[in-house]
């Protein structure tokens, strides 16, 4: 029993210690945000609502059914219903009846309403479906940052090593009286500041995972780290088309402008709706109803009472019915003539909605373009940049080996390939980013491997 108990301890640590050191990759983030997101979750709620109103829209088109039964019992004064004679006595009664009406012709609002209700549906997901591309983005954004601060860190560490090895050697050349002694403490000063720009990277990789786990909805900061994936930069020939055909192939695809379209469309059809109002409506009912009656008759022909069974009476008292009915609109207190005048204006406003959709959306594609330009050049600029504060710093720690240089300026050319490595790291992500949200424009998947 106790082997037991001890293998199943054992057995929940293991399983809370791999929870705990889970890694997630970009793919995964991508996926749970999608799945838990709670906007995407209301979208998807709302979706299953205009699913439900196209159902109802469709059962406008069927016949009502409906059927009902009375029973009742009557002291005193009070009318047989199957002989509508007054009797002053306690009498039984029961009677049921269905009714059917149907719709015949309404100016044609059941057919305009079913088809506002299956636009309305496919409007409904491409917004769900554009929520689901904006948080795409999003995540790829704070994941690339998380990756862009780490690799930072790395950076820094691996300065620090360097510098730790700086001082040990400067003490050799202190100790031989090759440099002063203010050359050491100079170094000593370059490692203090490489240590606070470790435990700045190390905070900005804290806040960056905060705030991608806030994106995924996930509330286990201290545990919840990525995956130490690598990104290098994708060859890419999206910069060989213009703004303007990006634009153009966007609109063809995109789910906010494919949303704002149908709404252009939900709105007519709503005028539509309001305009059938104008018709005369004609429906057609039929009905059934028969009676039952405790009673008792007399029959002269035997001089006595009798009382006819519950079955005999149903079919005995039964009726049918059944007609049409034209209701003709006359007058209405304006009511149906500025909901028409609403109705065109919400056209308009769709309309006007429509191309502020298709203005934002060239200004996007516009900027993501310049963007990709200008960080294409910076990320080249700073790989030379890095490459030229290399060669200096090897050309300084030369000097400085020899006693040709002194302490601070050998710091500050350390201190400049410091620089010059971070502002590498950062273009190179922000490169990345927006080269995939201009392809992501075009059209082309969201992938960073």
């Amino acid at each position: 029993m106790k082997f037991k108990i001890t293998s199943l301890l054992l057995l929940l640590v293991f399983i809370s210690g791999f929870s705990q050191e889970k890694r997630w990759t970009l793919a995964e983030c991508v996926e749970y945000a999608v799945e838990n997101n709670l906007s995407i979750a209301q979208y998807e709620l709302d979706l299953e609502g205009v699913v439900i109103d196209k159902s109802d829209a469709l059962g406008n088109f069927l016949p009502s059914v409906n059927g009902s039964v009375t029973a009742s019992g009557n002291t005193g004064l009070s009318f047989d219903p199957t002989t509508n004679q007054a009797v002053t006595t306690t009498i039984f009664t029961a009677s049921g009846s269905v009714t059917s009406s149907l719709t015949l012709f309404d100016g044609l609002q059941n057919l305009h309403t079913y088809n506002r209700a299956k636009l309305s549906a496919i409007a409904s997901q491409y917004r769900l479906d554009d929520l689901k591309d904006d948080i795409r983005l999003n995540v790829a954004n704070a994941y690339l940052n998380v990756l862009s601060n780490k690799e930072s860190l790395r950076t820094f560490q691996a300065q620090y090593n360097v510098t730790q090895q700086d001082i040990n050697k400067t003490k050799e050349l202190v100790d031989a009286g090759v440099v002063p002694r203010g050359d050491l403490l100079e170094v000593e000063a370059t490692l203090a500041t490489q240590e606070q720009q470790i435990v700045n990277a190390e905070n900005l990789i804290l806040i960056s995972k905060i705030n991608l786990a806030q994106l995924l909805q996930i509330t286990e900061y201290q545990s919840f780290d990525i995956a130490d994936e690598v990104f290098e930069v994708p060859p890419s020939n999206i910069l060989g088309n213009s703004p303007k055909a990006i634009f153009q192939k966007a609109l063809t695809f995109r789910n906010d402008i494919k949303n704002s379209e149908l709404n252009v469309n939900v709105a007519e059809k709503d005028l539509q709706i309001a305009k059938g109002a104008l018709y005369p409506t004609l429906n057609a009912f039929f009905q059934y109803n028969t009676a039952y009656s405790g009673q008792q008759q007399f029959d002269t022909d035997v001089m006595e009472f009798y009382r006819e069974s519950f079955k005999n009476q149903l079919w005995m008292n039964d009726g049918i019915s059944y007609g049409a009915q034209l209701n003709i609109p006359v007058f209405n207190g304006f009511g149906v003539k500025n909901t028409i005048k609403r109705s065109k204006i919400n056209i308009e406003k769709a309309k006007v909605q429509l191309e502020q959709d298709k203005l934002a959306l060239e200004t996007n594609i516009n900027q993501a373009y310049v963007d990709v330009k200008s960080f294409s050049k910076a990320y080249e600029a700073a790989e030379k940049t890095l490459e030229a504060r290399r060669l200096a710093y090897e050309y300084s720690k030369d000097r400085f080996e020899v006693g040709l240089m002194n302490s601070f300026d050998y710091s500050q050319a350390q201190a400049r390939v410091d620089d010059a490595e971070a502002q590498l790291i950062k273009s190179k992500y922000d490169y990345i980013f927006r080269l995939k949200v201009l392809e992501f424009y075009f059209g082309l998947p969201l992938v960073l491997n």
